[in-house]
């Protein structure tokens, strides 16, 4: 992008982007589940082991790592700093999540409600959870990319909240795949048959809270950098 624009138009450019990407990802999964008659996906066989093991199995991983390529482009070339870069992949990556499944509700009627489950990545085992779980994450998403891409540059973040970030990223992954981790030993096709039965909420519950360390110290950082601000452009007005 080039470097005239502000902060406000490229938020803006991102979130199009991102919102139009979604469509594309939901018409895509639309064509997937159709072919394979998963529309809804929590359902017996739910990633079918002869189309898993073929060319459309191999195919989806690949447009799954695609995408992923893509949001850390588009956060490359709309952000100027490392920290802003970072911002509008994860801005990205946050209104894309939320509007794939608006968007495929639209298509498809599915998600009839936030709590149905749903295969929510392949990438390196099948993630399992309730609509809801990926959708406040990616809220959370939404929020940080919103205050590290709009907020002042002199507002960095410290290492505490990212620690504890990066730990409630963890325990995320592991309540999404920890039922996909245990059909392990049983080989591949046991992975790929895997139904959930119950979500782990309360662990969950503790990683959504770690992962919202970043953005709420983003935000106050923010804040406290205003207001100084704020005073050190009143003192003169004071003094005199």
């Amino acid at each position: 992008m080039t470097g005239h624009l502000s902060e406000r138009t490229r938020w803006a450019i991102v979130m199009a982007f991102a919102v139009a990407m979604a469509w594309v990802e939901a018409a895509s999964v639309f064509y997937i589940r159709a072919l394979v008659d998963r529309i809804e996906p929590y359902q017996a066989d739910p990633l079918p082991l002869e189309t898993m093991s073929g060319a459309l199995g191999n195919v989806e991983l690949w447009r799954e790592a695609a995408t992923l390529v893509m949001i850390a482009t588009l956060g490359m070339l709309a952000g100027r700093t490392w920290r802003r870069r970072a911002g509008y992949a994860a801005l990205a990556f946050g209104a894309w999540d939320i509007f794939y499944y608006v968007f495929l509700r639209l298509i498809s009627g599915w998600p009839r409600t936030l709590l149905d489950w749903d295969i929510l990545f392949l990438l390196p085992l099948p993630w399992w959870g309730p609509v809801i779980a990926p959708v406040s994450i990616a809220l959370l998403m939404i929020l940080w990319g919103t205050l590290a891409t709009q907020s002042a540059e002199a507002a960095t973040d410290a290492r505490w909240p990212w620690a504890l970030g990066w730990a409630g990223i963890v325990l995320a992954l592991a309540v999404f795949m920890i039922d996909a981790w245990r059909a392990l030993p049983d080989g591949r096709d046991a992975v790929l048959q895997v139904l959930p039965t119950t979500f782990n909420w309360p662990l969950f519950g503790a990683a959504l809270l770690l992962m919202a360390a970043p953005p709420a110290h983003t935000g106050w950082s923010a804040f406290a950098f205003r207001r100084r601000r704020d005073r050190r452009s009143l003192a003169p007005w004071r003094a005199a």
